[in-house]
């Protein structure tokens, strides 16, 4: 498979085994608005992004070498690598998709899909990741978008991921008022219509890590309507 080579593309690294699957995803995307790369298994493409740039990773879990989830929690915590991942696989259990999330996964595709739904999100992800570098302020936390990092006064740092980060910033945005399930729903998937309790799921989450951080969880339900930051000890 031949790389396209023009400038100003969308620049993918497609981390896929099954060779018919990867040749149609070369040929739908390679027509389109992408610059690709191509890697079989996990040391390919662990030497791929250890000296090359993406903008976007599509990468299947089942490879020879190493999974998929284990060359995403490489690439956040050895490689301090943040370029978004999209999870491409045949395993579609909740367990699963947490799992894939877990390990610093942005996104979550299950196979069978449209190529299109794959096009979908590649931009989604690329947009939401060329954001200018501003650092946003609520209360005794800030967070950088650049960084995805979370500072809370003498508490230390905590770098986000994937999309706890999309969903930390638009909070921290709309502080002290509530950002509404639908209006959040809306920002984190604009190309698809997606069940509350993924969402649901995705705060969950989060929570976690802001809890394990800070000793709260600082994201409050507000039922019915939405979510909030609350900084309250309580």
């Amino acid at each position: 498979m031949q790389r396209d080579v023009m400038k100003n593309k969308t620049r993918i690294l497609l981390v896929e085994d099954n060779a018919d699957l990867a040749e149609n995803i070369f040929e739908f995307l390679g027509e389109n608005e992408y610059e690709l790369e191509y890697a079989s298994g996990a040391l390919t493409a662990l030497h791929l992004l250890d000296s090359q740039r993406y903008d976007v990773i599509v990468l299947d879990i089942m490879l020879s070498g190493a999974s998929g989830l284990d060359i995403a929690r490489r690439l956040r915590k050895d490689m301090n690598d943040y370029t978004p991942i999209i999870f491409m696989t045949a395993m579609g259990a909740i367990e699963e998709k947490e799992a894939g999330y877990l390990s610093g996964g942005d996104d979550y595709l299950v196979k069978p899909f449209d190529l299109r739904e794959l096009a979908l999100r590649i931009n989604a992800l690329h947009r939401r990741n060329s954001r200018a570098d501003i650092l946003l302020c609520a209360g005794p936390v800030s967070f950088n978008p650049g960084t995805l990092e979370v500072h809370f006064d003498e508490r230390g740092r905590l770098r986000l991921s994937g999309l706890a980060a999309y969903i930390f910033e638009s909070l921290i945005r709309s502080y002290p008022d509530f950002v509404s399930y639908a209006s959040l729903s809306t920002k984190l998937w604009p190309d698809q219509e997606v069940d509350i309790n993924t969402l649901r799921t995705h705060i969950w989450l989060l929570r976690k890590q802001l809890k394990d951080a800070y000793d709260m969880p600082m994201i409050r339900t507000l039922h019915g309507r939405g979510y909030i930051l609350d900084f309250s000890e309580e």
